[in-house]
């Protein structure tokens, strides 16, 4: 099986930054305009143009094709968030079929080295708009589901990822669930949907993914 789970807010305050040619660290950003501004700072959506000539996610594709080679000191997405569910699941079924739906870079694996970033599909936080990623913005995600893969895949998250999930999945007929806890069914076209009751509500996802490695979702014995 393929595990996908949702990003988080809350980031190792270890982990490292692309810079620019000038030794800024670059915030990514859904709104760079509207970011709290500092001098020592540079704000940026992951497709602007950096001043390396090429936008800023090809920057970090390009420091991708040499992990080993790390002066950054970018985390591993599964490392980059502070929740230890991510690891957990590295741990139970390794970083090859662990994978992050980030609102910031797409659909990227476990081992992808990411840097700091502050972008959201969550409205809820209206004192901080500029982490929001709206739809009229312009990201071209990453899709890094292998194409060959037949195995299902089990997404964690809530129901502003949801879109982008079928989005970046929909390639190959692979079989997908998603999981929900809210009382109104998400729209998921293509995929299986379960309900995961819980009156959890803030990261509910955390819960379920956890509840699904324990083996206390049906699901995980079709998975098995």
């Amino acid at each position: 099986m393929i595990v996908v789970i949702q990003c988080a807010a809350k980031k190792r305050s270890s982990a490292g930054f692309l810079k620019t040619k000038d030794e800024r660290p670059v915030h990514f950003v859904g709104d760079p305009a509207a970011a709290p501004g500092s001098g020592s700072m540079a704000y940026a959506r992951p497709d602007d143009m950096s001043d390396f000539g090429v936008s800023w996610r090809d920057v970090l594709l390009d420091y991708n094709r040499n992990p080993g080679n790390n002066p950054l000191g970018l985390c591993r997405a599964s490392d980059l968030y502070s929740n230890p569910i991510y690891r957990r699941i590295v741990d139970r079924i390794g970083e090859e079929k662990t994978y992050i739906l980030s609102a910031g870079w797409g659909l990227i694996n476990a081992s992808f080295l990411t840097p700091n970033y502050d972008i959201t599909f969550s409205v809820l936080d209206a004192a901080n708009r500029y982490k929001r990623r709206r739809k009229i913005d312009v990201y071209l995600d990453e899709r890094a589901l292998p194409a060959s893969s037949e195995e299902p895949v089990f997404f964690f998250g809530g129901k502003d990822y949801v879109p982008l999930f079928c989005k970046l999945t929909s390639e190959g007929g692979v079989k997908r669930t998603v999981f929900y806890n809210s009382e109104v069914e998400p729209v998921a076209p293509g995929c299986s949907i379960e309900r995961f009751v819980t009156t959890t509500r803030t990261n509910w996802h955390y819960e379920c993914a956890s509840a699904f490695f324990d083996g206390q979702i049906r699901s995980v014995a079709a998975a098995s």
